[in-house]
């Protein structure tokens, strides 16, 4: 399985996160992002015991592929 990273953060700082990236394989799109740690936020969510949740700016949207009509920002 090889992951395609789709693009990073272009403002995070030392552009280490948040990144996203599409498995073809699976179907599926892996995102890093911070670790949601607020328990009132948290608490809001509807999370199994074997998921999580990490966060990432609204500007990052246009790495997913049905936003970004198809394209590879192979950023």
């Amino acid at each position: 399985m090889v992951l395609r990273k789709l693009g990073k953060d272009p403002e995070s700082p030392e552009g280490k996160s948040p990144t996203v990236y599409l498995d073809d394989e699976k179907d599926t799109y892996l995102v890093q992002g911070w670790k949601v740690a607020d328990k009132d936020r948290r608490s809001q969510l509807d999370l199994p015991v074997h998921e999580d949740v990490v966060e990432i700016p609204r500007r990052m949207v246009q790495f997913f592929l049905e936003v970004n009509s198809g394209g590879d920002a192979d950023a």
